[in-house]
């Protein structure tokens, strides 16, 4: 599991995703194991990001990875199984506030920024 994780915020963080983020969610929700959290300049490149961490997942796996949203760019989620992971324009994570709703949930485990600037 950890290997994917580095392998995901690895990939994200060479593709220029700034403030990414990992929020442990083993044992304290059944959707995932860790969901990644990051930020891309716009639409052209949280769509590119996605589709470049969907081919290397791909490879590792050997089968297809569900990418939702990759169409409009503002907010794509990629579903790497036991990781979820959330590409946002700036606007859109401001919005949306993943890491304080998720923060407030389990405040006892704070989001860990990983990579990024």
């Amino acid at each position: 599991m950890k290997a994917l994780v580095k392998l995901i915020e690895a990939t994200l963080d060479a593709d220029k995703a700034v403030n990414i983020v990992r929020i442990d969610l083993s044992g304290k929700s059944s959707i995932a194991d860790y969901m990644v959290i990051a930020t891309g300049g716009n639409a052209r490149q949280v769509a590119a990001m996605a589709e470049h961490l969907a081919e290397k997942l791909k490879k590792k796996r050997n089968s297809s990875v569900p990418i939702e949203g990759r169409k409009h760019g503002e907010w794509v989620l990629v579903d790497a199984g036991d990781v979820i992971v959330h590409i946002f324009q700036p606007e859109a994570r401001t919005h949306y506030a993943l890491e304080k709703m998720w923060q407030a949930e389990f405040s006892d485990e704070p989001a860990k920024i990983v990579a990024g600037g």
